[in-house]
Formats: structure tokens, C-alpha cells, sequence
């Protein structure tokens, strides 16, 4: 192995879903950083792998980071791993990639298992653009205000929660994002894996009539339903806003007020401005 650190992504459930170039980098590095320990030996004695274990999370990271680092630098080969998946991805481990790179240090790839993209597989909504959001706010409010910024993104949205707030974020995502598709994941590649479909007030009832469900659990949203402009409509406030604001402005407070592209309001205000002209 050449020296460098090695981002390495390990199962989010399913022991042996681990990749033989994962396994041959856990053997054959100098030092684990895992973000848990006891999590990490689990899967290390399972495949009878031993090597020296540091622990590196969000709490212990600022004063891990230098002596990583400076292990580094003379060389060592160091396998970065996170409790379950691919590291980085709603893990820790960005500000040491970050500053490896930054000091010139080999950053090494080693892919594999991911909750996000086992999901996504298997949900059956749109693939070909989705959002990675990972865990929305604890609290309520800002809970409304990320979903809030979420709700124009035309694209399936992907989310990580804890299973006991799943009925309530459910609910909250109905009454924000509009009641749209959903598959909830949970435990994936696990004994008790659960996939549900339907829509988000359809599974936040179901949630909310049972006990609050156990484990790892991933939400995938549908993209907003495709919106046919009335056109009809759109020339009667331009018609009504445009003899006293300026184009831009018109067409800004219209798509806002009609939750239409921008862009579309913009080029059917200007075409009205010349027409009328």
C-alpha cells in the first residue's frame, strides 16, 4: 500500500457487505481512525482483521486531527472509517480530507456501501437528480425552515432521521413540502430490514398509530409535481404590474406569489413589454 490516507467505506449493516479492496486495506494499514471503536472491532473481528484503532469523531477531532496528520506526513498509510457506510457522507471526516490535501497528502478512495444509494435503489421514485440533505434540525421550527428551502428542489429528496421523531418529521414534511411520495428505509441489508411506500400523510399516520419503530432509518421524498403555468392568469398581473414596476421586479413578485421559475415569468414579462411597446 502506498502511504496516504484511505477513505473506506464499510457496511451499514450486512457484514459481508464489505469490498475485497476494503478488506485488504483494514490489513494492511498502519492505523484505523474510526469514528466509534467498539462499532469498528465488531466488524474487524468478524473478518479477522487486527490492526491499531484510534478513535476520530466530531467530539474528539480537533485535538485527533494534528497527530493524524502528522502521521501522515512521515508517511503512514491510515484507513478512515465511520460507524456504518461511506465515511464523510453525514459522518465525520470532511476537515481532515480537507487539510491531507491542503499539507499534499495522498487521498486514497476506497468505495463501497452507502444508506443514501441503497435506498435510492430500491425506492423506485426519480433517480437521475436527488438531493442529499442527511439529518434535518432536532427542533421544529428549524426543522420548517430547512424543509422550506427544500420545497422548489425538483428532485427526489433524501433524507436521515431518528426513528423516534419519523412520525412527526413525516407530518411536518406533508404540511411543508405538500403530500407527496415517500419510501421510508429502515435498517437496510439488516435481519429486520422494512421498506414502506406511499405518501407522507399516508406513512405519518401509519407511524404515528404504533409504537415508534427501532433503527437506522433513511427517507427518500419525491421531486414537486411538474406545475403547468397558467398563462392566462400570469398576463393579468403583469398587465397589472408592469405600468408601475420595472420588468424584473414584476416578474420576481409574480413568480413568488404563483410559486412559478423565475426565469419563465421573467422572459414572458419582457416578451409583454416589447409586444406593448
Amino acid at each position: 500500500m502506498a502511504p496516504g490516507l484511505y477513505v473506506t467505506a464499510t457496511p451499514i449493516g450486512n457484514a459481508r457487505d464489505i469490498t475485497l479492496r476494503a478488506l485488504d486495506v483494514l490489513a494492511g494499514c498502519d492505523l484505523i481512525a474510526a469514528e466509534d471503536t467498539r462499532v469498528s472491532a465488531k466488524i474487524l473481528a468478524i473478518h479477522g482483521i487486527a490492526r491499531p484503532l484510534t478513535a476520530y469523531n466530531d467530539h474528539n477531532g480537533a485535538r485527533e486531527r494534528p497527530k493524524l496528520l502528522a502521521r501522515l506526513r512521515h508517511g503512514a498509510r491510515v484507513a478512515l472509517i465511520s460507524d456504518a457506510g461511506t465515511p464523510l457522507v453525514s459522518d465525520p471526516g470532511y476537515k481532515l480530507v480537507r487539510e491531507a490535501l491542503e499539507e499534499g497528502v495522498a487521498v486514497h478512495a476506497v468505495p463501497g456501501a452507502s444508506a443514501s444509494l441503497t435506498a435510492l435503489s430500491i425506492a423506485g421514485l426519480p433517480s437521475d437528480r436527488f438531493f442529499f440533505v442527511g439529518f434535518l434540525p432536532a427542533k421544529s421550527s428549524e426543522r420548517g425552515t430547512a424543509l422550506s428551502e427544500l420545497k422548489t428542489v425538483r428532485a427526489t429528496l433524501i433524507f436521515f432521521e431518528s426513528a423516534q421523531r419519523l412520525s412527526e418529521s413525516l407530518a411536518q414534511m406533508a404540511a411543508v413540502l405538500g403530500d407527496r411520495a415517500v419510501v421510508v428505509a429502515r435498517e437496510l441489508t439488516k435481519l429486520h430490514e422494512e421498506v414502506r411506500r406511499g405518501t407522507l400523510r399516508l406513512l405519518a399516520e401509519q407511524y404515528a398509530s404504533q409504537a415508534p419503530p427501532k433503527g437506522e432509518v433513511t427517507i427518500l421524498v419525491g421531486p414537486p409535481p411538474e406545475q403547468v403555468a397558467d398563462n392566462a392568469r400570469i398576463d393579468q398581473l403583469l398587465d397589472q404590474a408592469l405600468p408601475f414596476m420595472p420588468v424584473r421586479a414584476a416578474a420576481e413578485l409574480i413568480a413568488g406569489a404563483l410559486e412559478l421559475p423565475r426565469k419563465d415569468v421573467y422572459q414572458r414579462a419582457l416578451k409583454k413589454k416589447t409586444d406593448d411597446n
